[in-house]
C-alpha cells in the first residue's frame, strides 16, 4: 500500500483553526515552501507572525478556496462543520496535525525517524504518557511527550540538531479521539487504548463512533495494550494480533499486573514467572488508577526494549501533573484535593474511589455523559456534595435517586452558556460550602465529572481557583 506523502513545496494547504497545533502546523509547512492559507472564527494573536512568514489569512470561511490540496484541521473543529463537510464534498483530504506530523517525519529522507509509543483513552492518557516519557528517558532514550500533551508533533518530528540529526529517538505520544478521527496512516511501534467510557458524545455523535475513533490507533500497531479492567478497551485489544493487558490482579501470561505489592511483567519478560519492575509503594501518585497508568506506561516501555531497572527508576521518580489528584492543603484536619482534570464521570470515579470519605465538588458541562452509574457507585463514601455549573441539576437528580441522605449544597453558576467573570468567586463559595460539610479526616475533592467552560476558561483555571480558595481558608 502506498503511504500518503507530506505536502511538498508549492502545495496549497488550508489550516483550519489556529490554536497551538494549528499554528505549529502552519509554521512548519511555511518553512517547507508550502502555500498556506489560514482560517478561524476570530483573529488569534499568532496571526500577524504567520502572515509575516508568508501565510494568507481568509477569516471565517465555509468552503476551502479553489485549488486547495489538503486541509489541516484543529481537533476542536467538529466533522459536521460547514468547512470540513464542504472539503469532503470536493474530494479534498482532511487531516489533523498528528497525521500531518506522521507524514512529515520521513519527508526529509534523513535518518530512521523516531518510533511513536502512543496512548489514547477516555482518562489517564496524559499521566500515562508523561510516565512513559520519564521511563524512556531513564532508559537512556532521547524521548519527549508530545501530541495532545506537551509540544505539537509537527515541531517534534522536524526538530534537528546542529548536525542535522533528529533531536529525539523515541516519542511518547498522546492522541485524543478528535485527533484520531482525522488520522489514517499513523503506525506507532506500540499503541495503548487505556480505557473507553462515555465522553465527547456530542462531538462524535454516538458512543460507537467515539469508541471507533479510539480503536483507529491500534490498526497499524504491532503491539496493542489495554486495561483488562475496562471491558471496551480490553475487547478492542483482544482482537489484535499481539494483545497485552494490564491488571491490578496477579498477572497471567501476556499481562503486566500486581503481585505481592509489586508491579510485575509477564508479557515481555524472559522468565515465565515474570520480572519485578517496582514496588507499588514507591509510586508517588495515589490511587489504583495510577497503578494501572504505571503498568500501561511500563508495557509500552517494555515494547520499546527498556530494561526493568530503568522502568522502576522512571516510575519511582514520577510526581504527576497539575490538577491531577494534587493535595492542595489541609485545613482543620480536612485534606483538599484538586483533580480538576476529572472532566468526565469515568475520571471522577477513579479519583473518588481513592478516598474513604469524601465531600465531593461536582458539576459543569456533562457533554451528554450519563452520571447515574458514577453516583450509584460512589454514594457510600460521600460525606457531602457541593454542586456547581450548568448541568448541576442532572447530578442533583441522580444524587436524589442514589444518595438521598447525603447532604448537598448547590451554588448557582454557569447558566448562561458563557464563561462568567466571577468564576473565582464561584469557587470561593463552593469551597466555603464544602468546608461546612466536612469534618476532620474527610477529603474535600474537586473531581467535577464535567467540563469547565461554563464557569471557567478551562480545567486549569478551575483548579487554580480551587487552590486559591483553599489557601484563603488557611
Amino acid at each position: 500500500m502506498t503511504e500518503p506523502s507530506a505536502p511538498a513545496a508549492g502545495a496549497r494547504v488550508l489550516v483550519a483553526g489556529l490554536g497551538i497545533s494549528g499554528a505549529a502546523a502552519a509554521r512548519v509547512l511555511l518553512a517547507r515552501g508550502v502555500e498556506v492559507t489560514l482560517t478561524d472564527a476570530a483573529e488569534p494573536a499568532v496571526l500577524a507572525d504567520l502572515v509575516a512568514a508568508g501565510a494568507r489569512w481568509l477569516g471565517a470561511v465555509t468552503a476551502p478556496p479553489e485549488g486547495t490540496d489538503l486541509v489541516v484541521t484543529s481537533p476542536g473543529w467538529r466533522p459536521d462543520s460547514p468547512l470540513l463537510t464542504a472539503a469532503a464534498g470536493q474530494g479534498i483530504e482532511v487531516v489533523g496535525e498528528p497525521e500531518l506530523a506522521w507524514r512529515l517525519r520521513t519527508a526529509d529522507g534523513a535518518e530512521e525517524p523516531a518510533p511513536w509509543y502512543a496512548v489514547t483513552g477516555t482518562n489517564g492518557k496524559t499521566t500515562t504518557v508523561t510516565m512513559l516519557e520519564a521511563v524512556l528517558q531513564a532508559g537512556g532514550r532521547r524521548a519527549v511527550a508530545a501530541g495532545n500533551v506537551g509540544r505539537p508533533l509537527v515541531e517534534v518530528v522536524t526538530a534537528r540538531t546542529a548536525e542535522g540529526r533528529p533531536v529525539y529517538d523515541a516519542l511518547a505520544v498522546e492522541l485524543s479521539s478528535f485527533q484520531l478521527h482525522w488520522s489514517s496512516s499513523i503506525a506507532p511501534a506500540a499503541a495503548c487504548v487505556l480505557n473507553v467510557a462515555d465522553d465527547h458524545i456530542d462531538w462524535h455523535g454516538s458512543f460507537e463512533a467515539y469508541r471507533d475513533a479510539k480503536a483507529r490507533l491500534l490498526r497499524r500497531a504491532p503491539i496493542a495494550v489495554a486495561d483488562a479492567g475496562n471491558e471496551v478497551a480490553a475487547g478492542l485489544v483482544a482482537r489484535h494480533r499481539h494483545p497485552v493487558t494490564v491488571t491490578l490482579e496477579e498477572p497471567a501470561p501476556g499481562q503486566l499486573g500486581v503481585r505481592a505489592g509489586a508491579l510485575v511483567d509477564r508479557a515481555f519478560a524472559a522468565s515465565p514467572a515474570g520480572e519485578v519492575l517496582l514496588q507499588t509503594a514507591a509510586l508517588q501518585v495515589r490511587g489504583p488508577h495510577n497503578i494501572v497508568n504505571a503498568l500501561a506506561a511500563a508495557a509500552l516501555a517494555r515494547a520499546a526494549g527498556v530494561d526493568p531497572g530503568a522502568i522502576g527508576r522512571g516510575l519511582a521518580g514520577f510526581r504527576g501533573g497539575a490538577h491531577r489528584t494534587v493535595l492542595v492543603g489541609t485545613v482543620d484536619g480536612v485534606d483538599y484535593v484538586d483533580d480538576s482534570k476529572a472532566t468526565n464521570p469515568h475520571a471522577a470515579a477513579a479519583s473518588l474511589t481513592a478516598y474513604p470519605r469524601v465531600v465531593w465538588i461536582a458539576g459543569g458541562l456533562l457533554k451528554g455523559a450519563d452520571v447515574d452509574p458514577l453516583v450509584a457507585a460512589v454514594a457510600p463514601r460521600l460525606a457531602g456534595v457541593v454542586l456547581l455549573g450548568r448541568d448541576r441539576e442532572e447530578l442533583a437528580r441522580s444524587l436524589a435517586r442514589h444518595a438521598p441522605t447525603v447532604p448537598r449544597t448547590v451554588v448557582p453558576s454557569g447558566d448562561h452558556g458563557a464563561v462568567v467573570t466571577d468564576g473565582d468567586d464561584v469557587m470561593r463559595r463552593v469551597v466555603a460550602a464544602a468546608r461546612q460539610l466536612a469534618r476532620s479526616g474527610d477529603t474535600v475533592l474537586l473531581a467535577p465529572a464535567a467540563a469547565s467552560m461554563d464557569v471557567f476558561t478551562d480545567y486549569a483555571h478551575r483548579g487554580r481557583a480551587f487552590a486559591d480558595a483553599v489557601r484563603a481558608l488557611g
